[in-house]
């Protein structure tokens, strides 16, 4: 989990230099708009998200080895072929549909549909809730492949359906959402966002943090000061918190009758969140399969995370009548949904070579398999052992 160093970024083309001089005038004039400073979130919004400026919402390839970063499903099919088998294992309690939040490029979707076809679960419906127009397109297009009666329960949708039953999975998309920074200073707490230079550039600039800021912050230090974690930060510590999770999940479960929603993203428990030792946050850009901490570099250009802190996803789902129903690593999910009986399978020597290659991306620790956490939130379930938490329970970290 290195970082780039900013001089050994890629150079942008003509193209690429002018859609970033148009995401920063669209930022400038915000700045402008609020009296000069920007949060980091407010920021997010205009440089992920804003339409046709924000890297959400233009054209720019992300995903894949040609994009900026590489995901489990874009590896190949191994993490949707377990992630399928607990899928089929809680349709065949619940019957109903799936609901995919944030499809990607669809690779996942195609794997999903596949597999659950071979086990004989096909879902009612697999919804797609995509933001992106330009990902909806690219998942169109390569769903397009699909066989008829897969493609045929395919359906792209704005907003969550209502009253719908069956799995809801979101696989790196909370990360994503717009996020706030701290910092902590020697009399108090500040929020880090975004300001002009006396030169009309813009620089990441800390003011006082306002009083429902300070006082989450607050907060999470006093659940904090009891823990392992010792207590809470020495001044200069930076990290972030992100208020939008909680009517992200909440817009989700309002829709769900019965069921179970998965998310699968890099985080971690809040205690390891924020230790004393992560003095510098979990903020995160990608560009060109690059990594660094610069979220001015490229606007609308580069994708900007921070891992998710799911002790608050727990919190925020308990809030809005979900029951944590179970939460582990990602190497203990797939391996508990059977990824070892795919590598097994392969029919001769270099596929399973191969596969044997795949597996390690996604289970060793230095790769995806701890880094990334997975959390089932259910509603309506009788009480089961879902399969993917058989061999490992990490509630009681969170």
């Amino acid at each position: 989990m290195g970082s780039t160093p900013l001089s050994n970024l890629p150079p942008l083309s003509p193209d690429e230099r002018q859609h970033e001089r148009a995401v920063v005038e669209a930022v400038l004039a915000a700045i402008s708009r609020q009296g000069g400073w920007l949060s980091m979130e407010e920021y997010l919004r205009i440089v992920l998200y804003a339409p046709g400026l924000g890297y959400y919402s233009a054209g720019s390839v992300k995903l894949g080895r040609s994009g900026d970063y590489v995901t489990a499903p874009e590896l190949g099919a191994m993490f949707g072929r377990a992630l399928a088998r607990q899928c089929a294992q809680l349709l065949g309690e619940t019957g109903g549909s799936i609901l995919e939040l944030g499809a990607g490029t669809g690779a996942l979707a195609a794997t999903v549909l596949a597999t659950l076809d071979e086990l004989g679960v096909l879902p009612e419906h697999y919804g797609i809730l995509e933001v992106s127009a330009d990902l909806q397109q690219r998942q169109r297009q390569r769903l397009a492949m699909l066989a008829p009666h897969l493609r045929a329960r395919l359906t792209w949708l704005t907003e969550p359906p209502q009253g719908w039953t069956g799995v809801c999975f979101a696989n790196e998309v909370a990360d994503a959402l717009p996020f706030r920074r701290f910092v902590v200073g020697q009399s108090g707490y500040l929020e880090r966002g975004i300001a002009v230079s006396a030169e009309g550039t813009l620089i990441e600039q800390d003011r006082a943090a306002d009083a429902a800021l300070a006082g989450e912050i607050a907060h999470i230090a006093q659940g904090l000061a009891g823990s392992a974690a010792g207590p809470p930060w020495p001044p200069g510590y930076v990290s972030e918190l992100c208020p939008l999770l909680t009517p992200w999940l909440r817009s989700v479960s309002e829709a769900l009758t019965r069921g179970a929603v998965l998310l699968i993203d890099y985080g971690m428990a809040r205690q390891d969140y924020y230790h004393p030792q992560r003095s510098r946050g979990t903020l995160r850009c990608h560009f060109r399969h690059r990594a660094h901490e610069d979220v001015l570099a490229y606007p609308g250009l580069q994708d900007i995370s921070a891992w998710v802190d799911f002790t608050r996803a727990a919190e925020a789902a308990v809030d809005v009548g979900l029951q944590v129903a179970g939460y582990c690593t990602q190497a203990a999910f797939l391996l508990a949904n059977g990824i070892e009986a795919d590598v097994a399978a392969a029919t001769d020597a270099v596929e399973r070579a191969r596969r044997a290659a795949e597996a390690r991306q996604l289970l060793l620790p230095g790769e995806m398999g701890e880094f990334f956490k997975v959390m089932a939130l259910t509603r309506g379930l009788k009480a089961m052992t879902l399969r993917g938490f058989a061999h490992q329970d990490l509630r009681r970290t969170l």
